[in-house]
């Protein structure tokens, strides 16, 4: 029996760790006292970071511990070729940051299904991407993170496993509820610096044992276990082409495959997913977004370096356990029968790193699994907030949408713990070709949505929609084949009775899947109606510079309906015909007393005490009185740039509601057309007498445009009525 588990910290480690913790945790305070008091500053960390945090956090959001078991794990078994996908990576940040990002910044949204929203209307689409994106994040991208940190843990620290797992969670729920992406971002750019610097020193002890990169070219091919029973001299051999990037059609992973079938994945993931588009939307400017980008590429070379050799080395060094084959022996190893390359790395920790250096690269490895975990935590709720629990409070006030970001924080991790289990029986051999298994059969017909919205006008909801739901049923077909059925062992491959389908290579299928949704989004497309230019004004990689602002495609009432009343042309746009479903219901008694949740004038039967402590754990200490005065102040100071932003809001009923409170200097610029006195009339009363009151509401605000357009009108019929006696004797002296 070849024991693996029992490694005892010595006190520096854990000295270290103590730091680390100290360090993340004073970071974490400091940033949540920031941008708090917002959505904005709560979701896109008010949309000031530099370009270096910005692609510090890219590549900490994508590199979590799923990467440091998965590459090692890969390279351990079959040598270079999976560091493809992490070097085609580095030219989608470019895609991201020159032809997805500008479109995003320009439309102002922060979500994506919130782009195809204004882009497509209707309400099917962004509902269908909303629950595919939260299902995708808890299912794929927190189950793998917190089973791949489970399996470090289980075989570095010999803890407990499901007690790390919730320690951990509850350490990354604290950074995401505490204090936003602000604080996110802030942890990430330190747990990057973290990660390769323990990272680093890991593959230098390694490069040393084995005595570089020519003899881990000249090792690996011999590193077969010895103890391992086999039937066949095939298994456990290393692929021959492991020192190659570019291996043939029917290899495991083919160039062609890796090439376009990984580019489509990657269009989806850096340029369509809520977590990494986030952080480019954080950036304080497009410049600053498109330099975080090649700052994110020029990190995405590191992985080959720091996970993907170390993986091979560990098998050069531990050919035994890492190589084994036989199932009882691999379950001895890491209780698993399907192989044991995902142990490479934690193996490595354990018995290369010196003291003290070890508890470093384990504050690593759980930097990178709290990094992953914080930006898909604060990425989901985003868009259950504002794309979810939004469509059925239309009345939610600021800070409720904020608690409800916060809560529903807590339920993913309630969901994800349950869901270990699931994935500890369900992984295969190769934890990192599940994760682009995954993708592939789920991923192609979103980016091909994404990608012919943004490049082609022509493109409108009924072809979008009918394009994500053929790719959805093709791929969820073969996702249903793929892990119904169980991989045959090594010895056993010969009788393998899998359906062609589910042999069919996940990078090829990946290609076939983009081609069936792409043709079917562009027939359907060109044979239903187009989207008038008016609708779609500035939503298209050609069409940036256009100044208009978009309509929002008239949408009826109802979660599932197409957006097919942009079709009738003879009705002009108004602000009447547009808003005629997002009137706000009157408030009910139970709204109205959960507003005053926090104001001390107001009874609710809590103590002061632990309202104040609840409005500081969910960022609420601006109240209503603040918020009010804050509008006054704002416009007071810039009235020219509150008046085109509250007229951006009065066209923009998609934007959330609370950007909906009109700025008083709409309504309080003089009006030319109109007499002094009735220019009086219309004004509101001075913010000095109403500073107690909340701001208008979006129908009271249209109602006052409403009596301005009518006296405008009234006074024009009198000028005319003056004009007309004065016309008539000039007439009569002309005949």
């Amino acid at each position: 029996m070849v024991a693996v588990i029992g490694t005892v910290l010595h006190w520096s480690d854990i000295l270290v760790l103590l730091l680390y913790f100290l360090l993340i945790l004073g970071f974490g305070v400091w940033s949540s006292c920031k941008n708090r008091g917002s959505v904005g500053g709560y979701f896109l960390a008010g949309r000031s970071m530099h370009f270096i945090p910005v692609g510090a956090s890219l590549f900490a959001s994508n590199i979590g511990s799923g990467h440091f078991i998965g590459l090692s794990g890969s390279g351990a078994s079959s040598g270079i070729g999976v560091a493809g996908f992490e070097i085609g990576a580095i030219y989608m940040l470019m895609v991201l940051g020159w032809l997805f990002v500008p479109v995003y910044m320009k439309a102002e949204v922060y979500t994506m299904p919130q782009y195809l929203k204004l882009r497509f209307g209707g309400e099917r689409i962004r509902i269908y991407l909303t629950c595919l994106a939260l299902m995708l994040s808890i299912f794929t991208k927190i189950s793998v993170d917190l089973y791949s940190g489970a399996v470090f843990l289980q075989q570095a620290l010999n803890w407990n496993l499901y007690a790390s797992v919730i320690a951990l969670i509850l350490l990354a729920a604290f950074f995401t509820v505490g204090g936003g992406l602000t604080a996110v971002i802030w942890t990430d750019f330190i747990q990057t610096v973290i990660m390769i610097i323990s990272a680093v020193i890991l593959m230098i002890i390694s490069f040393a044992r084995v005595g570089g990169i020519e003899q881990i070219r000249s090792l690996f091919p011999y590193a077969v276990a010895n103890t391992t029973l086999h039937s066949t001299t095939e298994c456990g051999i290393p692929n021959e082409n492991y020192f190659s990037l570019i291996r043939p059609f029917d290899a495991d992973l083919p160039w062609f495959g890796i090439i376009l079938g990984g580019a489509i994945v990657s269009v989806w993931y850096w340029s369509c997913d809520q977590v990494i588009v986030q952080r480019t939307l954080a950036a304080k400017n497009l410049s600053h977004a498109r330099a975080g980008c090649l700052v994110a590429g020029l990190l995405k070379f590191l992985p080959l370096f720091l996970m993907v050799f170390p993986g091979m080395v560990a098998r050069i060094l531990f050919p035994d356990e890492i190589g084994c084959t036989d199932p009882d022996t691999c379950y001895q190893v890491c209780h698993s029968r399907n192989g044991c390359n995902d142990i490479a790395y934690p193996l490595l920790v354990i018995r290369l790193m010196p003291n003290a250096i070890r508890g470093l690269t384990l504050a690593c490895m759980i930097a990178a699994l709290m990094s992953s975990l914080t930006s898909i935590f604060n990425s989901s709720s985003t868009i259950f907030t504002i794309d979810i629990w939004q469509r059925f409070r239309k009345n939610a006030h600021d800070w409720e949408l904020m608690i409800v970001g916060r809560v529903f924080v807590m339920i993913l991790v309630a969901v994800s713990i349950l869901w270990i289990p699931i994935i500890r029986a369900a992984q295969g051999s190769r934890l990192f070709d599940y994760i682009q298994a995954v993708q592939s059969f789920l991923a192609p017909p979103v980016a091909a949505c994404y990608l012919l919205g943004i490049l082609w006008k022509r493109i409108n909801e009924e072809g979008a929609f009918w394009g994500l739901i053929s790719g959805l049923f093709v791929g969820m077909v073969r996702f249903i084949w793929e892990y119904s059925y169980t991989a045959m062992p090594c010895e056993l491959e010969r009788l393998d009775k899998r359906p062609s389908i589910v042999r069919f290579n996940f990078l090829y299928f990946s290609i076939l899947l983009f081609v069936i949704s792409g043709i079917v989004t562009i027939v359907v497309s060109l044979l239903t109606k187009p989207i008038p230019d008016k609708y779609i004004a500035g939503l298209t990689i050609f069409d940036l510079d256009n100044i208009d602002k978009p309509i929002p495609i008239p949408t009826r009432s109802g979660c599932m309906h197409k957006a097919n009343t942009y079709y009738d042309e003879e009705q002009p746009y108004s602000f009447e015909n547009s808003y005629q479903d997002q009137t706000e219901a009157p408030q009910t008694d139970a709204e109205k007393k959960a507003l005053h949740f926090f104001d001390t004038k107001h009874s609710t039967g809590i103590p002061f005490c632990l309202k104040t402590g609840f409005a500081w754990i969910c960022g609420l200490e601006k109240s209503d009185e603040l918020d009010t005065q804050s509008i006054h102040s704002n416009s007071a100071a810039n009235d020219k740039t509150s008046s085109r932003r509250s007229i951006c809001v009065l066209r923009e009923p998609n934007i959330s509601p609370w950007h909906k409170y009109c700025s008083y200097a709409a309504v309080r610029r003089p009006l030319p057309l109109l007499p002094q006195q009735l220019q009086q009339q219309l004004l509101p009363q001075p913010p000095q007498q109403q500073h107690q009151q909340r701001p208008p509401r979006l129908p009271q605000v249209l109602q006052q445009l409403q009596r301005q357009q009518r006296l405008r009108r009234l006074l024009q019929q009198q000028q005319q009525q003056q004009r007309l006696p004065r016309q008539l004797p000039q007439q009569q002296q002309q005949q």
